[in-house]
């Protein structure tokens, strides 16, 4: 075998009749055909594919988060197309790493396995807005995930509508709280157009009234 990736290596144990090839920190790019030949005046050779699973790591929900003070936040590192379980998940918040407290307001779940692969979990109890930031989900031996929380102290949507649109690159959905109730950025664009129709129609009206007295006067 010649290459110059020291990642791989042939092995051979004296007294025996079988060479191995060892691939150490296997990577995507190693998924392939690999063939063994013995030099012999007949020449064999035996032909093997290897297919390399690369697991694939996410948060799930929008990039942004916008909650409210006080609210409760629950995270979901999911880790998908894994065949074994991580060592470990650690979270973070900007460069710090996150621990459970004996207070309660941050609780971290070790990953449970779901039918696509596994869950890890970061709870964070009453947020404030200290809680704001850049939290990462970091699995053993694997690429990490990461999402922005702002927490709001009672600010109305269109503050979090600036908020959203001067975010670098922009947010892939926008949530409105009006009160219970939630939009999202599909709903809100359909009420926009509504509210918009609305204030043609109400301007319409009105100047068909001033019209009208104008009239009768």
């Amino acid at each position: 075998m010649f290459i110059a990736d020291e990642r791989f290596q042939t092995i051979y144990v004296d007294g025996s009749d079988t060479w191995t090839l060892q691939i150490k920190y296997v990577q995507a790019r190693d998924e392939g055909e690999y063939e063994c030949q013995i030099s012999t005046e007949q020449k064999m050779s035996h032909v093997v594919h290897l297919s390399v699973i690369v697991p694939k790591i996410e948060i799930i929900g929008d990039r942004d988060r916008y909650v409210r003070t006080g609210s409760t936040v629950a995270l979901h590192c999911v880790i998908n197309q894994s065949v074994e379980a991580p060592s470990y998940v650690f979270w973070y918040h900007g460069g710090n790493r996150v621990l459970t407290d004996q207070y309660g307001k941050l609780a971290i779940h070790s990953p449970t396995q779901t039918e696509n692969g596994f869950d890890s979990k970061l709870v964070i109890h009453n947020a404030r807005l200290e809680d704001s930031g850049n939290y990462t989900c970091s699995p053993s031996n694997l690429d990490s995930a990461s999402v922005h929380l702002h927490v709001l102290n009672g600010e109305h949507p269109a503050a979090i509508q600036r908020g959203i649109s001067a975010a670098p690159g922009g947010c892939r959905a926008l949530w409105w709280l009006a009160g219970s109730v939630s939009l999202s950025s599909n709903q809100g664009r359909r009420m926009y157009v509504l509210i918009v129709l609305l204030a043609v129609l109400l301007v319409t009206y009105q100047q068909s009234i001033r019209l009208a007295y104008n009239v009768i006067r």
